[in-house]
């Protein structure tokens, strides 16, 4: 929006010219999320009325959370929204797409906390309820890919190691995106049971995003490394740069001890904008990989169930998700955010690997 108003008068002050540059708006968006929602929060803080409500499954060490501001996804994510509409240039469907089901996942998260939090429903949504709407999200980014990508990718993705080669799953694709959209949105979910946990380990993955999308914008770098060239991608740095950003200011008051939490809100809007984007790049299997910790965390829900059930009764992790498991052994919360963090950063560093391995 501020490239449309502001880069026709590049002439008359020519400091607008930079507006042409991604990386420039890239850092703008960033810089303006960042202060944007470290000047929010204080002021959310003495307005809100919802609290947290701590779950009797959890360690009883989180009893004394019971009470601490949630629902920051509020701010966050609005946050990101608007610095996304700000600094993108909207001259390819793309980041528009991100946009509507960022919002979506939003609103979604939203209606949850609010039901949730005013103790109008227990426990918020249903299982089931939340599946279905992220299906209709999942099932309109399928429609879009099928509008805007041309055939001979529309049903791919690339594929790890190998140079030419790209994974032609047809009719399968449909399915495969559903996957990875309701696995980045619940696993980030099922993530956010710490102080900064989720928050933090979202950024390293947010950045292999927004480096991905810049290659892959450029013709030149796209080639060079081997992945798809798709004109117009590069607008989703300015998400990914938002958002980490928003996450970077919500930190400052989500460390440990935490003054407030993202809530569904929060955690359901960051795997979706962690999955819509992945797919929009056609990147699904390496995003996969730079969040593989939020795929262990899921993995360890998944796998606890499954045990629990076949064995009526017997549990393999102390606690399901897996950080759970280490507070139950002694380990500090704070410790155990900080190496969750130190594990997504290595699974990020092993995407981009990857990626020059290519």
């Amino acid at each position: 929006m501020i490239y449309e108003w502001l880069y026709p008068l590049r002439e008359s002050v020519k400091l607008f010219n930079l507006l042409r540059y991604i990386t420039f708006r890239a850092g703008l968006s960033l810089t303006f999320s960042l202060i944007l929602t470290l000047l929010l929060i204080p002021l959310y803080l003495k307005l809100t009325k919802y609290r947290e409500r701590i779950s009797e499954y959890v360690p009883l060490a989180h009893k004394r959370k019971e009470g601490t501001p949630s629902a920051g996804g509020i701010v966050f994510i609005s946050v990101t929204i608007i610095s996304t509409i700000l600094f993108t240039k909207f001259n390819t469907p793309f980041p528009m797409v991100a946009l509507i089901a960022t919002f979506f996942m939003f609103v979604i998260g939203l209606f949850d906390d609010l039901k949730k939090l005013k103790g109008t429903k227990k426990g918020g949504l249903t299982k089931w309820e939340k599946l279905f709407l992220q299906f209709l999200l999942a099932a309109f980014i399928v429609i879009a890919i099928n509008m805007f990508y041309p055939p001979e990718i529309a049903k791919r993705t690339q594929f790890l190691f190998f140079k030419n080669i790209n994974l032609y799953l047809g009719n399968l694709y449909i399915i495969f995106i559903i996957l990875v959209f309701l696995g980045f949105t619940n696993a980030v979910n099922l993530t956010d049971g710490l102080d900064g946990l989720a928050a933090g380990s979202a950024i390293p993955p947010l950045t292999v995003i927004l480096l991905l999308a810049y290659f892959q914008g450029n013709k030149i770098l796209s080639t060079y490394l081997h992945l798809f060239y798709i004109p117009g991608i590069e607008e989703l740095t300015i998400l990914a740069a938002s958002t980490i950003g928003s996450l970077i200011g919500f930190l400052w008051y989500n460390s440990y001890p935490a003054q407030i939490f993202m809530g569904d809100t929060g955690s359901q809007t960051i795997g979706g904008i962690i999955a819509v984007s992945s797919v929009l790049l056609k990147q699904e299997i390496l995003i996969i990989i730079a969040g593989g910790l939020f795929v262990i965390e899921a993995l360890s829900v998944l796998i606890q169930v499954i045990y629990f059930r076949s064995t009526r009764g017997k549990r393999i992790f102390k606690k399901a998700p897996y950080h759970h498991h280490f507070e139950e052994l002694g380990m500090h919360e704070a410790k155990i955010t900080v190496r969750f963090w130190i594990v997504s950063l290595i699974f990020s560093l092993i995407a981009l690997g990857m990626v020059k391995i290519k």
